[in-house]
């Protein structure tokens, strides 16, 4: 049977690095080709890298269906959770593919409350304990919280926050910088609060730009400092000057005051 390629399953999930790819090449010139591909159909879900190998160098493969599939969104969901298990997706893509996931099941939940609810004597079918259990059977709540999502990610609720403020803020030149391991999720959640065109700037520079980047929009966030009083600047001689003249002449002026005080109470004495 022919295997479809759909392009955008293909990219679906972020693609192996240059030396990733390479491995993978080695191990399955080889070993062979021991993973069969997953198939929906005709379409291809997974196993998109052990295809291009096998269908370089003309080695051997087996497929297998997974008939549970019954729109794209169930694909998706099984996709991401056969990455988020695997230990070579990297901390910022697991955040990435749960967020996600909670995405389409919130839809879900949507559109499934719109819809009309099934007769009380509805009996719900036994879902089989298998490898391909459907991903539609998952509970859509179970993603509600901050916490569900850090768990099924293995991260913790903090580096999920980061990494949804990146996903919200952070331009594609950033976010590739992360994803590439040129910056922390940490300093990019902080470089994502920054002007897009300062954002792109700091991502064409490089990785000690980005740093630099993320120290700069730390420390615009810390409160600023009371301003302290102005020292008493010293004064040039003219004024100096000046402030001695008007002291002589209050000096004079207190002498003359006290003079007349005298005088006047002479006159008071004399005329008693």
């Amino acid at each position: 049977m022919d295997i479809v390629i759909n392009e955008s399953l293909k990219a679906y999930i972020d693609p192996l690095t240059a030396d990733e790819y390479q491995s993978l090449e080695q191990s399955i010139l080889a070993e062979g080709c021991r993973d069969a591909l997953v198939l929906w159909g005709e379409m291809l879900v997974d196993g998109h890298n052990r295809y291009g190998i096998c269908r370089k160098h003309g080695l051997p493969f087996q497929t297998v269906q997974n008939t549970r599939f019954r729109s794209i969104e169930d694909v998706h969901l099984w996709m991401i959770d056969q990455h988020l298990g695997r230990r070579s997706v990297s901390d910022f893509q697991r955040g990435i593919l749960a967020l996600r996931k909670r995405e389409i099941l919130a839809e879900r939940r949507r559109i499934e409350a719109e819809a009309q609810p099934a007769a009380e004597s509805e009996i719900p079918a036994a879902v089989d304990d298998h490898d391909d259990s459907p991903p539609w059977s998952t509970d859509p709540s179970a993603f509600d919280s901050r916490e569900a999502l850090a768990k099924a990610a293995r991260l913790s609720s903090n580096q999920v926050g980061l990494i949804e403020k990146i996903q919200k803020q952070a331009t594609p030149e950033v976010v590739a910088a992360v994803k590439s391991g040129a910056i922390s999720i940490n300093a990019a959640a902080a470089v994502a609060t920054l002007p897009a065109e300062e954002q792109r700037a700091a991502a064409m520079a490089g990785g000690s730009e980005l740093k630099e980047a993320a120290k700069r929009a730390r420390e615009s966030k810390r409160k600023p400092r009371e301003p302290k009083e102005p020292a008493p600047q010293p004064l040039d001689d003219a004024a100096d000057n000046e402030l001695h003249a008007l002291r002589q002449r209050v000096a004079e002026l207190t002498a003359e005051n006290q003079a007349l005080r005298d005088e006047i109470a002479q006159l008071q004495a004399a005329l008693a």
